[in-house]
């Protein structure tokens, strides 16, 4: 059964989630370390774990599945979630797959090296609206694709 886990403490991109996932009648898992705010309507399902290091992670990994969706910008828990069959959107819009998770990792890698050594400073670039935009794309993409297997029994 489709649903969607969401890696919330940072996600951008929880209320595009939410209207998109009330628009086919999804279960939506909400994954934090603290309180958030989540809709009264639809299908949402706030998911509080301890302040643990990686416990929201680990929560995400051990749940989604086979013919689910993660949302996350994390890499090592897109990775673990493909591992486990899931397919991963990061927030503006990128889908992670087998083909490309190891490629993310080795850049993930070089860029704390560069950090560590001074070379590279700052974060990622914020959110623009045509990253919603992608995001919101992708995620009806990965859902109908998800449906469309799911109805011919894979």
């Amino acid at each position: 059964m489709l649903e969607i886990y969401i890696d919330a403490d940072a996600c951008p991109v929880k209320d595009e989630t939410y209207k998109v996932a009330a628009r086919y009648d999804l279960k939506v898992w909400l994954v934090s370390n603290s309180w958030m705010r989540s809709p009264e309507k639809g299908r949402v399902e706030l998911v509080l774990v301890d302040d643990g290091f990686d416990a929201a992670d680990d929560w995400i990994a051990e749940h989604a599945s086979v013919g689910d969706i993660a949302v996350t910008a994390d890499i090592p828990l897109a990775a673990r979630c493909i591992e486990a069959g899931a397919r991963v959107i990061g927030s503006k819009g990128h889908e992670f797959t087998e083909e490309s998770i190891g490629d993310a990792l080795a850049r993930r890698e070089l860029s704390a090296l560069l950090r560590d050594m001074g070379e590279q400073t700052g974060g990622p670039a914020p959110l623009e609206k045509r990253d919603r935009s992608r995001y919101l794309g992708r995620l009806d993409e990965v859902i109908q694709a998800i449906r469309r297997t799911q109805a011919r029994g894979g």
